[in-house]
């Protein structure tokens, strides 16, 4: 049943877990948004309900949201909680593009070092390109 709220595969949110717990919230919403497997314009839950679903601090999900929010992820609106931004998900999609150029651009330096032509990079990328890793 879809109630309008959002829903999070949030993956373990741990203090045994790499990095602070409001980093970890912050990186599982931005992996559900840039995957697509969430909707725009949704309500997220609130802070006082996330951190007890997580079983973390009040602050620890404040901190979260408004990262979220500086980084423009989320809106918030008074009185009716926070919502994913109709932009978000593009603006998740052009930082993931933009650094997979960087990585191209590094591969490509790597490769001309190494006395590649760039058929051979040209070759080497396509060979890349059609093996089944995510």
């Amino acid at each position: 049943m879809n109630d309008g709220s959002l829903s999070f595969r949030f993956g373990p949110i741990s203090p045994a877990a790499e990095g602070p717990l409001y980093e970890q919230i912050v990186a599982a919403v931005k992996r559900e948004v840039a995957a697509g497997r969430v909707d725009p314009n949704l309500s997220l839950p609130s802070v006082r309900q996330l951190a007890a679903d997580l079983l973390v601090s009040v602050i620890t999900v404040k901190r979260a949201y408004e990262e979220l929010e500086r980084d423009g992820v989320i809106y918030k609106r008074q009185g009716l909680g926070a919502f994913l931004a109709p932009a978000g998900a593009e603006r998740l999609r052009e930082e993931k593009a933009r650094a997979a150029r960087e990585g191209l651009r590094a591969a490509i330096a790597a490769g001309r070092q190494a006395g590649l032509s760039e058929d051979e990079i040209s070759d080497l990328f396509r060979s890349e390109l059609s093996e089944k890793t995510p």
